[in-house]
């Protein structure tokens, strides 16, 4: 058996812990995986393009910056969706990374290579970018914590985006207490307090399997069942708009750079939109993101599935529904953290996600933690799996 049997990583320095310069800082020792589309200088930084295999980082990303200078190890850079867009981690350049929890499964996407390294223990922390979902998906999926930052409390520096107006850094770690030192590192963490009782959505159009609605509602009775609140419009509708946002920026950010077919037809969505269909898509957006703001601002919190479905074969195709819930923290531009919530029959981990209000990261981790220590969800992926 190789050393890393999920193909977590494409690219691992398996002397950086011996050869690190000992630092004596928050972090100290941390071992970290980095998704390849975020640099560190000398090493691969690709983000799963077949057409930049071999590019290199000439410098570190401000959050790998802050990272070393607080102690912590860069030892790999992990796999990922190619240009980060979609919910899977088949890449078609670096192979597909399967799920700790049962080999041959997606571990979601597209930060599934950090998601995958964490849960297998591979590193302590690893980080991922999430722009409609894709570290609070892995997370779900890998039966891991992951906090997507507020899209304006982290650095995008060093980041290959895919669409800047939603893009955020984020960690994904085996414990609340490890995401939320190095989060407090590599962002503006804020130390408000969350006041209300949350609130959750109800009529979202999204149909969730019969074991992540169990979870989730095991979770809503620990918290007290949260007052109910809806949306203008469908999340699917809300995410499809979203995404044609994202094949639109990345179509014309990566229209020199050959890709594989299968993402280039994801990018022809956004530009063969229709200027009258964009306009409504971008109205929806931004009424979206206002309602979503309101609702955390009133109730202190929304509580939602992280992922309506659970984790998947690689042999059966991505549901598109994935990122139905987790696209609306993006859009609001809010911090949104997803913890483990339950099991399916047959074993494979669900997660629940708490978004809050930026500036109030440690009340939103206040919260995670509390309905954390009542579900006692999080649990390692047995060997063999």
């Amino acid at each position: 058996m190789t050393l890393d049997p999920f193909n977590a990583f494409v690219s691992r320095d398996w002397t950086a812990v011996e050869n690190a310069e000992p630092i004596d800082g928050p972090l100290a020792g941390m071992t970290v995986g980095v998704k390849a589309n975020i640099a560190v200088k000398g090493m691969p930084f690709h983000a799963g393009l077949g057409a930049w295999t071999r590019r290199e980082a000439n410098a570190d990303a401000e959050v790998i910056t802050r990272l070393r200078e607080a102690g912590a190890v860069i030892t790999g850079i992990t796999n990922m969706e190619e240009g980060a867009l979609g919910a899977k981690t088949d890449n078609p350049h670096f192979g597909p990374t399967h799920n700790p929890h049962r080999h041959g499964y997606s571990p979601g996407g597209s930060s599934g290579g950090s998601a995958a390294a964490v849960a297998a223990g591979l590193c302590d922390v690893a980080l991922g970018t999430d722009t409609m979902g894709s570290i609070r998906i892995p997370a779900a999926h890998c039966g891991v914590y992951g906090f997507k930052l507020a899209t304006d409390r982290v650095s995008q520096d060093g980041l290959i985006p895919a669409d800047p107006s939603l893009d955020a850094i984020g960690p994904l770690a085996r414990d609340l207490d490890t995401l939320e030192r190095v989060s407090r590192v590599i962002s503006d963490f804020g130390d408000g307090n969350i006041e209300g009782s949350g609130a959750t959505l109800i009529e979202h159009g999204v149909k969730c399997h019969p074991d992540v609605d169990q979870a989730f509602g095991r979770a809503l009775t620990e918290l007290g069942h949260p007052e109910t609140e809806k949306l203008a419009h469908p999340n699917s509708r809300i995410r499809f708009a979203g995404f044609v946002g994202v094949s639109k920026f990345m179509a014309g950010d990566l229209a020199d750079v050959a890709k594989s077919d299968h993402l280039a037809k994801l990018l022809t969505y956004g530009p063969r939109r229709s200027d009258a269909d964009w306009v409504e898509d971008q109205s929806m957006l931004a009424e979206t993101g206002t309602a979503v703001r309101a609702i955390v601002k009133r109730h202190g919190f929304l509580i939602l599935p992280t992922v309506p479905n659970p984790p998947f074969p690689h042999s059966e195709p991505e549901p598109a529904a994935q990122a139905d819930f987790t696209c609306l923290a993006n859009i609001a531009g809010l911090p949104a953290l997803s913890i483990p919530a339950g099991w399916t029959e047959d074993g494979l981990p669900i997660g629940v996600q708490i978004i809050g209000e930026a500036g109030a990261e440690a009340g939103l981790f206040r919260i995670a933690r509390d309905l954390d220590s009542k579900l006692g969800a999080y649990r390692a992926p047995q060997k063999g799996a």
